[in-house]
């Protein structure tokens, strides 16, 4: 029997990696850098289909060297690693793994705020230093009530404007445009919607589009009491002037699971009680990344076979 050939591109949960190797011929390639080609490989001529994550993508100059290319199935919501000018120009569709982790991103989100707020995580470092022995830990910020700003109000944001209208928060978003249906208030200036907000959450597309969204002004309407959230992608905030603006006391606390240079954390946040780190792992549990990977595989399928994609093509 015949196993069409398909490109992995970096590395992926073992499962699906598993699941790739049972049904195809696998070839691997590293995680690339975009001003590289593609490393000599004899029988990339063969390889009908690309499966990649989305932080790691595909250069858009490789796909020249795969002149027989029917799908890319990325694993994961992100766009902005993903050639999309490149594969519409081929008419090849490019896959993603939308919808399933909604949920878990928009619970991380939450928890990130709340942990923000009520500063649970320097809490259990109280604790465990013994400084609880020596005084009563500071009074922080409630949750309830409060005034909730989101950036981007996708299915992600939507996900978490509904979690916080059960803490009977104030609502607000902005977005390139109103979403249809949502009973939310539009505020078209982020730097508008800053100054209001008690809590900022983030869950935007990254890409170039939306590089340093987030800038020093924002920050400062935000405010020495406010609560930077992101759930979204390290670029969308300008990091210098976010560790400027927590320095100087222009912006009360952040919680973050996305960074700029991932994993590599600037050694100014490490040191800052009034912010919350996280090891970009708003996807990660058993059940999202095992919906994502049975996404992936349908998607990959469905480029394959010529159907259309479960999750549409991008």
């Amino acid at each position: 029997m015949n196993r069409t050939t398909v490109l992995q591109i970096g590395p992926l949960m073992p499962t699906l990696e598993a699941a790739l190797r049972e049904q195809h011929e696998v070839l691997t390639a590293q995680a690339p850098s975009a001003a590289a080609p593609l490393a000599d490989m004899a029988d990339a001529a063969r390889v009908l289909a690309v499966v990649t994550s989305a932080p790691v993508g595909v250069p858009a100059a490789w796909l020249a060297q795969l002149p027989a290319l029917r799908v890319i199935s990325s694993f994961g919501v992100g766009l902005d690693q993903l050639p999309l000018d490149a594969a519409r120009a081929r008419g090849l569709p490019v896959a993603y793994t939308p919808d399933v982790l909604n949920d878990c991103v928009a619970d991380l989100a939450f928890g990130l705020l709340i942990d923000g707020a009520r500063r649970i995580a320097a809490a259990d470092r109280f604790v465990r230093r013994g400084d609880w022995l020596q005084g009563r830990f500071p009074l922080t910020t409630r949750v309830s009530g409060k005034r909730l700003g989101i950036v981007g109000l996708g299915r992600i944001g939507q996900a978490v404007a509904r979690r916080a209208a059960g803490f009977d928060m104030d609502i607000a978003y902005t977005n390139r445009g109103t979403a249809d249906g949502v009973p939310w208030r539009f505020e078209p200036s982020l730097q508008a919607l800053a100054l209001w907000a008690d809590f900022l959450v983030l869950t935007v597309a990254g890409g170039a589009g939306t590089r340093h969204l987030v800038n020093a002004e924002v920050l400062r309407a935000l405010g020495p009491k406010g609560l930077l959230v992101n759930v979204a992608r390290g670029s969308v905030v300008d990091q210098a002037a976010l560790i400027a603006s927590l320095q100087n006391g222009e912006l009360g606390g952040a919680a973050l699971d996305v960074f700029d240079d991932e994993p590599r954390v600037p050694a100014e946040l490490l040191v800052m009680e009034q912010v919350v780190l996280a090891p970009h792992m708003a996807s990660g549990t058993h059940d999202t990344r095992q919906a994502m990977a049975d996404l992936c595989l349908a998607n990959l399928r469905a480029g394959l076979t010529g159907e259309p994609l479960p999750a549409g093509a991008v």
